[in-house]
């Protein structure tokens, strides 16, 4: 089926067994100098670290405004609760590091070319890069490690935290190791040169935009230095002639593709395939946690946010707040309705459309971005998964540029333009968008303003649009120093009230909201359409009652309501965490930051 499966699947055999294969080197059977001979065991024990995204990413949303969840996410206990150092116990692992800092204090022992082992030993620094990144998402200030920790070591094993500045300049000067050594033809699904450079920007984007917007770290006088290099990499990507935008010049399914596809390798917009076969014991089934009532569903905010069709404003449509789902589809970015269940969207086997099921607590809506719309397991568990695509690249140069104050004309045509048309959307004109910013992203980020507000604001809404429930939003949410959106309470499709809906598109109701105390008919007693169907029945009113659907107003209508616990985003101190108070029990030189304790 996929002939390059074979080596994925044993080197991710390798990468999710670190524990039994990595983590014995440090400790007992085997010396370095008996395992670390030949460029083979170099690849072998790299193999070992490889990590990257997967279908996983899909349900990350819920980190987010892009979805409603009923899961214990961590954001939202946060601002639902008292959160401490006492609740908050993840995160704080290095066990990763010290299988990449093993190899990097041992692989000299090995005997192969230099350029053999330079670029392993950039795919290690690389793997060191991706780590620390995570940390310093997480925790800002981390001790820095640069070699595998020995327990007798008491001035490492009871050291503080490093600085960010500091951390963050090993990072680049790993990276910088990793891209001036890493190979760019490298086995399938295993990341080479252009991953690297894809992550480089990715990185280097992020810090430049969160040292800009976070003035609590004081580091605003180095964000520019990043955000150049984001602007540099991204450019030096996109020169190399070597990917494309897909499209088949299908625009109403061209993008579902990157998603629902068997075989993205050689696919002209994915710079590393997380690849995927059943048959080879490499399954990316996600379907239960995407699709339906399991967790999360998409909120209106996150539908609200598509442009339509004709490239205006969604907000700028009449009576758009009290509008249906029906309604609300019409004629918007082709996008939306590749993200998310349409009317009229028809899920296999049936023949006929799929009707929204309504429940407490969700939205209405249902994701089937990352959804295999297939009763074939095999199929189901076999969909590649795009690590780092070229339009990440795209839209990281046109927002560094924007950030720098740089933007031109044409940079938005070589970059955001080009996803835009792949969905058959209107190109984005940067002085109209900056004549009239969209009410609707400006009430957002009240942190921006000047004279390129308005295309700034584009440029955030084309990310989370073409990025939509891939695990992008939390991480752009907390760099834009935008943590209050988490204050909102996620909502649902609009009901102007108790009555008869269609929610398929054809003309004909579907469903019928009834109020708290109708007893539900049974059997033939229950009303049909005008096709014959039965109607389904829902009681609707509020989140306090005992009803099937909490709508804003009860009976009166409104939004659907998934909960109502008040939030509390506390600035600057929720953009981190606290170290877990086990382990400043062990290390009383760690040191929390920002109120945490």
């Amino acid at each position: 089926m996929k002939k390059y499966i074979v080596l994925i699947a044993a080197v991710m055999a390798l990468s999710s067994c670190n524990d039994e294969f990595l983590d014995r080197y440090p400790q007992t059977s085997v010396a370095p100098e008996e395992f670390f001979k030949s460029e083979e065991d170099l690849e072998l024990y790299v193999n070992g670290l490889l990590t990257m995204a997967g279908p996983g990413s899909y349900q990350a949303g819920q980190s987010s405004d892009n979805m409603a969840t009923t899961g214990a996410v961590e954001i939202k206990n946060i601002v639902t609760g008292t959160p401490s150092s006492q609740t908050l116990t993840g995160g704080w692992n290095w066990g990763t590091l010290r299988n990449i800092n093993y190899f990097l204090d041992n692989y000299e022992r090995a005997v192969a070319s230099e350029e053999a082992i330079a670029h392993y030993v950039g795919l290690a620094r690389y793997y060191r890069a991706v780590f620390y990144f995570g940390m310093v998402k997480r925790y800002s200030d981390v001790p820095w490690y640069e070699h595998t920790l020995d327990p007798s070591d008491d001035e490492q094993l009871y050291k503080t935290q490093d600085s960010r500045e500091r951390v963050m300049t090993n990072v680049m000067e790993d990276l910088k190791f990793a891209v001036n050594n890493v190979r760019e033809s490298v086995p399938s699904g295993t990341p080479g040169l252009s991953a690297i450079k894809a992550f480089y920007t990715r990185l280097t984007l992020y810090e430049g935009t969160y040292r800009k917007y976070h003035s609590e770290l004081g580091l605003e006088g180095s964000a520019s230095d990043f955000l150049q290099k984001a602007r540099d990499m991204a450019s030096d990507i996109m020169e190399s002639g070597k990917y494309s935008v897909y499209s088949t010049g299908h625009p109403e399914s061209d993008y579902a593709t990157l998603f629902s596809s068997q075989d993205l390798m050689g696919n002209s917009e994915v710079i590393l395939v997380n690849a995927y076969d059943a048959t080879k014991d490499r399954s990316g089934d996600v379907n239960t946690g995407v699709f339906g009532d399991y967790e999360q569903s998409p909120s209106r905010d996150l539908v609200m946010s598509y442009l339509m069709k004709d490239g205006s404003y969604y907000s700028s449509v009449p009576n758009h707040m009290q509008l249906g789902f029906v309604d609300e589809f019409q004629d918007r970015d082709p996008r939306l309705m590749q993200t998310v269940a349409y009317p009229g969207w028809v899920r296999a086997p049936n023949s006929v459309p799929y009707i929204q099921g309504l429940n407490k607590n969700f939205t209405g809506y249902h994701q089937i971005k990352g959804y295999q719309n297939t009763t074939d397991n095999i199929e189901i568990s076999s969909a590649d998964f795009p690590a780092y695509r070229y339009a990440e690249v795209l839209l990281s140069y046109a927002e560094a540029k924007v950030e720098l104050n740089e933007l031109t004309q044409a940079d938005l045509d070589m970059s955001v333009n080009l996803l835009r048309e792949r969905a058959g959307m209107p190109a984005l004109n940067m002085v109209e968008a900056n004549m009239s910013p969209d009410p609707f992203l400006v009430a957002k980020y009240p942190n921006l303003s000047g004279s390129n507000l308005g295309v700034t604001l584009e440029i955030r809404r084309e990310r989370r649009v073409e990025f939509a429930v891939e695990g992008y939003r939390y991480d752009d949410m907390m760099r834009w120093h935008a943590g209050k959106l988490f204050e909102n309470i996620p909502q649902g499709m609009y009901f102007a009230g108790l009555g008869k809906y269609d929610l398929t598109g054809d003309g004909v109701e579907d469903i019928i909201l009834v109020s708290k105390d109708t007893t539900i008919p049974v059997g033939d007693e229950k009303e049909k359409n005008s096709l014959g169907v039965d109607l389904l029945y829902y009681k609707a009113g509020t989140i306090d009652e005992n009803v099937d659907v909490f709508l804003e107003n009860g009976e009166d209508g409104g939004m659907m309501v998934t909960e109502t616990k008040a939030r509390t985003f506390e600035e600057p101190k929720y953009y981190y965490r606290p170290v877990p108070v086990q382990q400043v029990t062990l290390n009383p030189n760690l040191k929390q930051i920002f109120g945490w304790n």
